[in-house]
């Protein structure tokens, strides 16, 4: 029996509103991010950081430049300095890195099967963590959907939400959600995030020495498609005020730019020095 044909047009047509709605858009974002994140350890990256730090005027004060790669040991993200402040580490420096990255290898081959598997499972309930924490968004926020956009020459859903007026979130990480507000833009294509925007509307509090960020702070996160499989992070934006303890202020820019995403065969081991007899 063939469907009515007003059948199937009112189908297409609920699918499309579907897929429209601001907060089913974002939960799909969500998901794709989550996996993009699995699959992130399959491959090796560098990246550069500027971190300003500004005077009560907003006038630079000193800037800090590093930059890194991060490898892959066994399912493990490490991370190995190449330069600072635009200068490669000289020899010195150089083997002090190769003699950390010696040690954490053999740290990691030497584990226990047992050792290994509870590694493993802390990664994976961490990642569990963040995204129980992401996913609570869609029900904290009144997410409304914008005018279409384009990022990177692609076509975008832009949403923007703010925290929904007495909402509770139900993790204690959630809650710094209720301080923010937001735009995300989603790639139509791929439900990927090609750009986050996040400001702070209170002041969000953390950590053992009660770190202190202002309301005013802002965050840029964009994201780049590396290949069909998955988009990774490549650039994040921070600027804001905030304070350490009772007595240090802070005020600071920093950027975040990743880049030279190599994907590698899970089978590749890292060579390393070995060990002095």
């Amino acid at each position: 029996m063939r469907p009515h044909r007003y059948t199937f047009l009112a189908f297409l047509t609920a699918t499309a509103a579907w897929a429209q709605d601001p907060r089913e858009l974002v939960r799909r974002s969500i998901s794709q991010d989550q996996l993009d994140w699995v699959r992130m350890k399959d491959y090796t990256w560098q990246a550069h950081s500027t971190e300003k730090h500004l005077d009560t005027h907003g006038k630079v004060e000193s800037t800090k430049r590093e930059t890194w790669e991060t490898l892959i040991l066994d399912g493990q993200p490490y991370r190995r300095t190449l330069e600072r402040d635009g200068k490669p580490l000289g020899p010195e420096e150089q083997r002090a890195e190769q003699k950390k990255l010696d040690r954490e290898t053999r740290r990691l081959s030497s584990e226990t099967p047992a050792e290994r598997q509870r590694r493993l499972e802390d990664a994976e309930k961490r990642r569990r963590r963040e995204f129980a924490f992401l996913s609570e968004i869609p029900e904290l926020f009144d997410l409304r959907l914008e005018a279409d956009s384009t990022v990177d020459g692609r076509p975008v859903w832009v949403v923007s939400g703010a925290p929904r007026p007495g909402a509770k979130a139900k993790s204690g990480d959630a809650k710094m959600l209720l301080k923010l507000r937001g735009r995300m833009w989603i790639d139509k294509a791929t439900y990927q995030w090609a750009r986050v925007e996040a400001e702070t509307t209170d002041t969000i509090s953390w950590g053992l020495f009660l770190a202190r960020l202002s309301p005013g702070a802002k965050m840029t996160f964009e994201q780049t498609e590396v290949n069909s499989e998955l988009w990774l992070p490549k650039r994040l934006l921070l600027t804001g005020s905030g304070r350490i303890g009772l007595i240090k202020r802070l005020s600071q820019d920093e950027e975040i730019e990743w880049s030279n995403y190599q994907k590698f065969s899970v089978d590749s081991k890292i060579v390393t020095d070995a060990p002095k007899q």
